[in-house]
């Protein structure tokens, strides 16, 4: 199967007709109910549908239902790649989750410093708070926490912001 195969067995299931079929099948039960209000033309696009999906497949002048299909197409999609690092901590360049363990949040703050400031360059608190804001949902509380971790140098008057070198 291709990792696309997936897409056949929704649009088949997405028929009201074909799913009701399906359902009978599924639950051993006749399918000639379900099949006897159709023309024969509907009738027989309601199963190549289903058949082309690979939900069933013929036997003995019926139908059986292939239950490993979902299992094969489950199979064939590449598995998602998880974030290692201070990444798993951000999602579109925001902080999502601030960690719990005193060393991811080391890892986090000092990423976020980097991000936040050119080392040599002072920058206005408004500008480190807007600057912050982009990254974080509480940008106050952030730049508390890297000038008490510090990563942040403030000058006396609290106007001015650095790196810490």
């Amino acid at each position: 199967m291709s990792e696309n195969s997936w897409r056949g067995i929704v649009t088949a299931l997405a028929d009201d007709r074909a799913r009701e079929v399906y359902a009978h099948l599924v639950l051993g039960d006749s399918i000639d109910m379900a099949l006897a209000p159709l023309s024969p033309g509907r009738r027989r696009r309601v199963l190549d549908t289903l058949q082309s999906a690979r939900l069933i497949a013929p036997i003995d002048g019926g139908w059986r239902v292939e239950a490993e299909v979902f299992r094969s197409a489950l199979a064939a999609v590449p598995s998602a790649v998880r974030p290692a690092g201070v990444d798993r901590f951000f999602a579109n360049g925001r902080l999502t989750v601030y960690p719990s363990r005193a060393a991811d949040r080391e890892a986090v703050l000092a990423h976020i410093a980097e991000r936040l400031m050119t080392p040599g360059r002072t920058v206005t608190e408004t500008e480190v708070t807007e600057k912050l804001a982009v990254m974080v949902d509480d940008p106050v509380s952030m730049r508390r926490h890297l000038v008490d971790a510090g990563l942040l140098v403030r000058s006396r008057d609290g106007r001015v912001y650095r790196l810490a070198p």
